[in-house]
């Protein structure tokens, strides 16, 4: 407040110290230039500099409220276009995340043609335009953003590939995951996709043809690629045994494909497995027992213990024995109380098949150890305890039988 007083003071002294000076003298101003003559007094022409001063600056203040009130209202000024292409961004990733295609499309590809770096609208433009089955619009969309970015070419391509494979075109994606692969041959993504491509297409063969690369890259981790190499040799081996050779199907296929495998994969388990099933399924059921036998020697597996006793080797005596010697070192294992069951049974050792397959159900309950327990004893005649089996069986198969809910029967 002081200060107030103070400023006041000063301005009332200095009016009458003005004043004063103008009651004192009036002075004289002559400004002549040619035929121009003015001609006043020294006060009088301060106050017109003065308020001439006063115009101008007042002037540049209308002109710049003028000009920044014009970036406010005018639609065109860069303000409001820098607003709104934020707006369509915000609102274009919104809907392509919560699905409204039409209008993630319409939002994306405004922001992609305002902005310098429109990739990434681009990208979800296209994927937009291809939710609607709009694919003509999709690669446009998508030729338009190597237009702008031509360096991001190979992102552009994994995600049209990507965009073709959604919409079911796997023959388009593969070429142009190809095209890519030639291009950068170690890119780690191309590599993905390219492996989940032949997959999807049941395309083992090609999905073995790339584990080298993909294990060079290091595209995959360690576990997954080691299970994705079983699962690929694995499916091989089934497609080996049905492929159509000249008329026949089969058995030297069959053991191209197993001959392929490394020494170390000839001793996997589901390799072995996948191998001695389908020599089953073509009827060598020798050829089956003999490979189950030498790997089951090597080193046990329940699985494979299980699948023995669905062959039939040269000699049913000596696979009984066989059998019955795992049994020492793995008497709780469910499977192989059901082979050695299965097995007395091809041998017509009834008593001994029944309590084989007790003693596996004993320890664990099992729809196929129900179901041969079942079929013995329909035939010795306890009926009552066969149907139970399998009644049992038939709900352990599928436990979502037991769920639904059945018609109330109809009594006449």
């Amino acid at each position: 407040m002081k200060r107030l007083y103070v400023i006041v003071f000063l301005v009332i002294a200095a009016t009458a110290a003005l004043g004063l000076a103008i009651a004192e003298h009036s002075g004289y101003v002559l400004i002549a230039y040619k035929s121009f003559r003015y001609e006043s007094s020294l006060w009088a022409t301060l106050a017109l500099v003065a308020v001439l001063w006063l115009l101008i600056w007042g002037v540049k203040a209308l002109v710049e409220l003028v000009m920044t009130s014009s970036g406010v209202v005018n639609p065109w000024s860069r303000r409001n276009r820098s607003r709104r292409v934020q707006v369509a961004i915000e609102h274009g990733q919104l809907d392509l995340a919560e699905g409204r295609w039409a209008s993630a499309q319409r939002h994306l590809y405004r922001a992609a043609e305002a902005e310098r770096q429109p990739l990434l609208y681009y990208l979800g433009a296209a994927r937009a335009a291809n939710e609607q089955g709009k694919y003509e619009e999709c690669d446009h969309l998508l030729e338009r953003a190597l237009e702008r970015q031509p360096q991001a070419e190979l992102a552009i391509a994994l995600s049209h590939a990507q965009l073709q494979t959604d919409r079911g075109d796997t023959d388009g994606a593969l070429v142009t995951l190809q095209a890519m692969h030639e291009r950068h041959p170690h890119n780690v993504q191309t590599l993905r996709q390219l492996q989940r491509l032949h997959q999807q297409r049941g395309d083992w063969s090609a999905v073995i043809r790339l584990l080298p690369e993909l294990r060079k890259d290091k595209a995959l981790p360690a576990a997954e690629l080691a299970e994705l190499e079983r699962r690929a040799w694995g499916n091989n081996l089934s497609l080996a045994a049905h492929r159509d050779e000249d008329g026949k199907v089969g058995l030297q296929s069959l053991s191209r494909a197993w001959e392929q495998l490394s020494a170390a994969q000839r001793q996997e388990p589901a390799l072995v497995l996948a191998y001695a099933e389908q020599l089953r399924q073509l009827g060598a059921q020798v050829e089956a027992e003999e490979v189950l036998r030498s790997a089951l020697k090597r080193k046990y597996d329940s699985h494979l213990a299980r699948l023995y006793g669905l062959v039939r080797g040269s000699d049913p005596a000596r696979q009984l024995q066989t059998a019955e010697g795992w049994l020492k070192e793995h008497p709780g294992d469910p499977s192989l109380l059901l082979t050695l069951g299965r097995l007395c049974l091809q041998a017509s050792l009834w008593g001994k098949a029944r309590d084989y397959l007790e003693s596996s159900l004993r320890v664990q309950r099992n729809p196929e150890a129900c179901a041969e327990l079942a079929r013995l004893l329909a035939q010795l005649g306890d009926t009552e305890r066969s149907n139970q089996l399998f009644q049992e069986g038939l709900g352990l198969l599928d436990e979502r039988l037991l769920a639904a809910p059945l018609p109330v029967p109809v009594h006449a």
